[in-house]
């Protein structure tokens, strides 16, 4: 009855049909099968016929998509943020409809990064310029069409270091190819160590994963910038990782186009910053003339005629230099601060941030410290940064021991929907040394399910020497004080409306709420059968801070486990948003 006929959500339905003749169709088969049933229809709340629809949010009209203008209103009308709340009801806004937001991760993550409990709430220069992207990007009426079958499909994709993006485009009537989605996402620590050729392979799997629903058993072109893709996907020898990736490709029907990079620059802005620095006709007049007048530019310049495999080359009498396959201009030396204090004065970035926008479109040497001088000079960001109020005071540090087994952050998450076992709750263990984490699902937050679980630890590991927990009444009750007594373990209760104190943990139940939800949304009590691959793929996962894998750092080998790639995206997705 669904396919093709109606589209569902909870006690709502559409029936989408070409014509009016094929709508009256329809109408008379739904009408049929609610008769047969007995199902009811308020035809006050009906609308039919309709070339215009209001869905979720959503406005569908003459084959495109856009959000509604209730929700573009409530976010032009959204205040400035002030805690970390409302951050969180923003970014929930807005993320519901990042799919409109060409880089929307990548616009949002000074947002984004304000969520998490090991920063400082401090709402900047950088957030209230993604703030006022987003609300603005949203509000401009965005507009994408909706896939059909049939019509001539391309996926464009590109890479960098800090990201990778594509665009899913298909031809319209007048004959131009319009975007149906975007998708923008930043790399892992693991995948900013990969090749350029692997990050871009890696922009053209992942993008067929996010779009496979619209591209299987639909003949598409992949458009790309990185000439050796074809080349390498029809050999036999490839490494291990690339293997698997083209055993991917080879479900879809697809074939392979080069473009180059100039001609690539819609996608190219999804993998890079969001911010590059506007090359005015004024700025670089100045820059030609400075170019002409300046030893160190005229001494690079003179090696393009005597070194053929010389970087630098000349264009329209401005001197440039390929870096990864960019073109940027060689800035001269009087004009070499005055580029970075442009950058700089944005937004007044981090040193990181400056130098990411310069290398956009221009080559200076020793550029990060220069721009550490530019910064150190800046007034408004000593201004700004400038501490005031009262002196901070003493930090009581927790001792950790640099060993495994010897230190636990231990807390419950919770309430979840009661399961048929009753269980409700998520006892969470983690060692700091290493990160191994232990997840058990449990009846309730008392301190008898606690110490029964901590109990079972003992049995494989032995005692720590010290837990780490909040004040919540299973803590601070006289069982586990007694129990910690006994077993000769040091018990540490963070500050109450502190909870970066137990900052490890608190880090698992952000990941793990949001990834149990979606894994069981066709029924929410049997989240319970997804704890144990959870906690097989966080123990096996690169760790940024440690370096290893949990697991690794533990046992001292790599895990052998079957490969959950959807777990793992959802957890990584959750784990950088």
């Amino acid at each position: 009855m669904r396919k093709g006929i109606v589209i569902i959500y909870m006690d709502d339905l559409i029936i989408p049909a070409k014509d009016e003749d094929e709508g009256i169709e329809k109408l008379k088969k739904v009408f049929e099968v609610a008769s047969k049933y007995g199902l009811e229809i308020k035809f006050k709340k009906c609308q039919f016929l309709r070339r215009k629809v209001e869905f979720l949010g959503h406005v569908v009209e003459n084959g495109t998509v856009r959000p509604s203008v209730a929700k573009t209103i409530a976010v032009r009308k959204f205040p400035l943020p002030t805690t970390v709340k409302q951050v969180q009801s923003f970014l929930g806004l807005t993320g519901y409809f990042r799919k409109f937001i060409p880089a929307y991760s990548k616009i949002a993550k000074p947002l984004s990064d304000l969520i998490r409990s090991d920063n400082p709430f401090v709402f900047e220069q950088s957030q209230i310029e993604a703030f006022e992207k987003l609300k603005k990007l949203l509000t401009e009426s965005p507009v994408l069409g909706i896939f059909q079958q049939g019509k001539t499909t391309e996926l464009h994709t590109d890479a960098s270091q800090q990201g990778y993006g594509a665009v899913l485009l298909q031809e319209v009537e007048d004959g131009k190819l319009h975007p149906v989605q975007y998708m923008s996402k930043k790399t892992t620590p693991a995948e900013e160590k990969y090749s350029s050729y692997e990050l871009e392979v890696l922009a053209v799997v992942n993008a067929l994963r996010k779009f496979r629903t619209y591209l299987m058993g639909n003949h598409f072109k992949i458009i790309t910038d990185c000439s050796a893709f074809q080349r390498t996907m029809d050999k036999k020898d490839l490494v291990t990782r690339i293997a698997r990736w083209a055993l991917l490709l080879e479900e879809f029907d697809y074939e392979i186009v080069h473009r180059s990079g100039q001609r690539m620059q819609h996608v190219d802005a999804l993998s890079r910053y969001p911010v590059a620095i506007i090359t005015s006709d004024t700025l670089t007049a100045r820059l030609k003339r400075a170019q002409q007048e300046d030893e160190y530019t005229q001494s690079l310049r003179s090696m393009i005629g005597s070194n053929n495999d010389s970087d630098f080359f000349d264009k329209n009498k401005i001197l440039y230099k390929y870096v990864d396959g960019r073109e940027l201009i060689v800035v001269p030396r009087d004009m070499q601060t005055e580029i970075i204090k442009l950058a700089h004065e944005k937004g007044h970035f981090s040193a990181a941030k400056t130098e990411g926008v310069v290398k956009q479109e221009f080559f200076i040497p020793n550029l990060s410290k220069q721009v550490q001088n530019v910064i150190v000079n800046c007034v408004p960001c000593i201004m700004t940064n400038k501490k005031s109020g009262k002196k901070d005071g003493f930090l009581n540090p927790i001792p950790k021991e640099d060993v495994p087994l010897s230190t636990y952050h231990v807390d419950f998450i919770g309430p979840l929907p009661s399961t048929n076992k009753k269980y409700q709750h998520i006892l969470t263990i983690v060692d700091a040394f290493t990160k191994f984490t232990w997840l058990y699902p449990v009846r309730s937050t008392s301190a008898e399910d606690a110490l029964d679980k901590l109990k079972v630890q003992q049995k494989t590991f032995g005692n720590p020497k010290r837990i780490i927990t909040d004040r919540g009444s299973a803590f601070t009750s006289k069982a586990f004080g007694d129990y910690c007594t006994n077993e000769n373990i040091q018990h540490f209760q963070i500050t109450t409306g502190v909870p970066r104190g137990n900052g490890q943990v608190e880090r698992i139940h952000r990941t793990l709420i949001p990834v149990l939800t979606k894994l069981s949304i066709a029924d929410s009590t049997k989240w319970f059968k997804f704890v144990d691959p959870l906690q097989r793929i966080l123990n096996s996962t690169f760790n940024r801070s440690t370096k290893w894998s949990p697991f690794e750092l533990l046992i001292g080998v790599t895990m052998r486990n079957r490969k959950d790639l959807h777990l793992r995206d959802l957890l990584m997705e959750e784990m950088m948003e």
